[in-house]
């Protein structure tokens, strides 16, 4: 008989819940199989499974892929093997569907029926576990989109068998027992976008449990707790929980305050009394949530109690006693609260971070979360995970919500509230659409950038008229090492860590930063220089290192500083309180300190660059100093095009002469000329339905060119010290003043 054996890995985020087994087309044909098909999968039970084709990158790899429910009818975990042979399946006559101990479900009028509907044409085995999906209109509730398990009490014949519209399902209440574990919980299926994270966990709880010989052969004890950190809301607890799930280990979970008391020892007492409780029900994990509100560090705190609680731990974790197969998991967003003492090897030895996910973890998490959604052709997912930088898995989950119920809003009218039943037409009906995610998407923000989050104002590099050598350097600084960071590593070189953009006032820095932060799709932080100085001693420096904290949690971002000036004077003339001082130190360091930036880049804007520190204008911190000037007549006359878009203009206007004739005039100044132009077309005449070449005449007399003789000199000759090196002050230092700079 033909049979192979395969290493059994986790199923794909949709096929959960549907008994599919997904096979390599080698595979396939080498077991004589086509989609559709039954096979056996036997560990040390054997169960079967309909075969479908997995993705091209699975191929070759000589993996099953599976969910947790027919791992568990196999009774094998991940990175397991497993012999899969093709199955004779024979029509089932009648079969007994009973749910596990745990569970107490009152099964409605048409329950078999609408189970008998979801498990058409699905192999079942004698004990198996079967996963019924709930759904809104389910006899049963759970939270839809949890498969709930019953278990497959008797099948007519023996052997595996196949449902179909002749086989008689009946339903019993009472509970079957001697089904302890029944894949009613988290298992792997439920976390998207953790590859190397739960690969870790895995070797760190699953390989000391179940094969603890592999350590003793080595000589090494088992690691013995694991430390998961990261922001909140990436799936720290999920993956405990699935974890213990998969493991078929005792589970204790203690959540951090809960165990705090205030009388005299109990705190310890509880804890102890959890260890002992784990240790006589090995193999056992403990899950520790929230660490850091139980176990702060020692010198910060002032009760007596979180004192002792830590020290509690430390002895529980590793007393004189030892534990035995007991492994401590623990989660905390604050890792640099957690006792010292707690992090050192022996106690929790691997400290694990849990970050943001990346583009593809968000499609998994977006699958997942859509698995019992009924999505319209139109949703894309891949686009979505594409839009939503920054999201962490929760953030996901609350995303598929509101596009959700933004779809319910659409079928509300129809929906009469007074009635008891909707009808089941309606609810067919009902699919959610591209535009729900889209209008989900501007209410929901990610959680991480909650404090600095902007809203970016669409605009593109098309928004830009005129500046196209300050563009392209921009462009080469900003967004290749963010969207094409191969060509920095091909050449061996880093990309620049920062560009200063200065030039007089209206020419365009804002703006220019705006459109780099839309183009690269990357996160937006925005600094405005003096809302971060604060009278209070260490806070504005602070406020700079969570800044680019957050930057560095939720890269990649772009960081810009406006009014740089104002926040990175040079040092040494200040008298008082020396913030700016202290804050030019922090920024140096953040700039290029011992810490990685990562895929951060830093832009200021400032039209007073002699102003700035010259420590920051070195190579290595803003290294592309970029003088955004006054533009040509080409460039003015796109400028005047994109604020004359939507202006009914005359046929006598040609914006080409109005250019001609602004020298001098910025893209602020030009974009007052359309606007008092129109004015003067409508104080002409209250009816006015055009602007004539008259009214941007008259309005040319009225709006001033910003940049006069001074000014060009005055940038023009810290244009030339800035390409001969470091700033160094200019002899006209004091120009400012005489220039109308106050």
């Amino acid at each position: 008989m033909n049979e192979v054996q395969l290493e059994v890995a986790k199923a794909y985020p949709n096929d959960s819940g549907r008994g599919i087994a997904r096979l390599d087309p080698d595979t396939l044909l080498h077991l004589k199989l086509s989609p559709g098909d039954i096979i056996e999968i036997e560990g040390a039970n054997t169960t079967a499974a309909k075969v479908w084709r997995a993705d091209r990158q699975d191929w070759n790899t000589d993996t099953v892929r599976i969910d947790g429910f027919t791992r568990q009818n196999a009774e094998v975990g991940i990175g397991e093997r497993v012999t899969i042979r093709k199955a004779e399946a024979t029509k089932a006559e009648s079969l007994v569907l009973a749910p596990p101990e745990e569970a107490s479900v009152q099964f409605g009028s048409d329950a078999a029926g609408m189970v008998k509907r979801q498990i058409l044409k699905r192999p079942v085995v004698e004990r198996d576990i079967v996963p019924v999906m709930s759904s809104t209109n389910h006899p049963f509730m759970r939270s839809p989109g949890q498969a709930i398990p019953l278990i497959s009490v008797e099948t007519e014949p023996d052997g595996v068998v196949l449902i179909t519209e002749d086989t008689d399902v009946e339903l019993r209440e009472e509970p079957i027992s001697g089904f302890e574990k029944t894949g009613g919980g988290i298992t792997y299926e439920d976390i998207g976008g953790l590859q190397n994270e739960i690969q870790r966990v895995r070797e760190m709880v699953e390989l000391p449990m179940k094969h603890p010989q592999i350590f003793k052969k080595l000589g090494i004890e088992p690691p013995q707790g694991v430390l998961l950190h990261g922001p909140p809301g990436t799936g720290k607890t999920l993956l405990a929980k699935a974890v213990a799930n998969e493991t078929s280990a005792s589970f204790f979970s203690i959540a951090g305050p809960e165990i705090i008391s205030k009388y005299y020892g109990e705190s310890e007492q509880q804890l102890r009394e959890i260890f002992e409780d784990a240790s006589e029900e090995s193999p056992a994990i403990i899950f520790i949530d929230e660490l850091d509100s139980i176990a702060p560090k020692r010198e910060d705190v002032t009760g007596e109690v979180e004192r002792r609680v830590v020290a509690q731990l430390l002895t529980m974790m590793d007393g004189l006693e030892s534990r035995g197969q007991v492994i401590v998991i623990a989660a905390t967003n604050r890792v640099d609260s957690v006792d010292p003492a707690l992090r050192r090897p022996g106690r929790f030895d691997r400290e694990i971070e849990i970050g943001v996910p990346d583009e593809t973890g968000r499609e998994e998490i977006l699958q997942i979360h859509t698995r019992g959604m009924p999505l319209s052709d139109d949703v894309n997912l891949s686009r979505l995970a594409d839009d939503t930088h920054g999201f962490v898995g929760a953030d996901i989950e609350s995303l598929t919500k509101e596009a959700a119920m933004k779809a319910l809003r659409r079928y509300l009218p129809e929906i009469d509230l007074d009635e008891e039943d909707i009808p089941p037409s309606l609810i067919d009906r009902m699919i959610v659409k591209r535009d729900d995610f889209g209008g989900a998407l501007n209410e929901v923000e990610p959680s991480a950038m909650r404090e600095v989050l902007v809203e970016l104002p669409k605009v593109s590099w098309d928004d830009v008229g005129g500046l196209h050598e300050a563009k392209e350097q921009v462009q080469e600084s900003v967004e290749w090492p963010l969207n094409d960071p191969e060509k920095f590593g091909r050449l061996g070189i880093d990309p620049p860590a920062g560009v200063l953009l200065y030039g007089p006032p209206g020419t365009g820095k804002t703006l220019m930063a705006k459109a780099v932060a839309n183009e690269t799709n990357a996160n937006f932080i925005s600094v405005r220089g003096p809302q971060l100085l604060s009278k209070w001693v260490g806070e504005s420096e602070k406020a700079i290192r969570q800044t680019f904290r957050k930057a560095r949690q939720v890269s990649p971002t772009v960081i810009f500083f406006d009014e740089l000036d104002a926040l990175a004077p040079g040092r040494g003339g200040e008298v008082g309180s020396n913030v700016s001082e202290r804050v030019v130190n922090q920024l140096l360091t953040e700039l290029d300190g011992l810490e990685d930036m990562g895929d951060v880049m830093v832009i200021g804007a400032t039209n007073r660059p002699d102003m700035i520190d010259p420590a920051l204008l070195r190579s290595g911190r803003f290294d592309r100093l970029v003088m955004i000037g006054e533009p040509d007549t080409d460039g003015r006359e796109r400028i005047l095009e994109i604020h004359t878009e939507d202006m009914p203009l005359a046929a006598d206007v040609s914006l080409r002469e109005i250019a001609e004739i602004t020298d001098g005039y910025v893209g602020s100044d030009l974009e007052s000329i359309g606007r008092e132009a129109a004015i003067e077309a409508l104080r002409d005449d209250d009816e006015a339905e055009v602007v004539e070449m008259r009214h941007f005449r008259q309005a040319l007399e009225n709006v001033r060119p910003t940049i006069t003789e001074d000014i060009l000199e005055y940038y023009e000759g810290i244009e030339d010290q800035f390409r001969g090196g470091t700033a160094t002050r200019p002899a006209s230092g004091r120009r400012g003043s005489r220039i109308g700079f106050q």
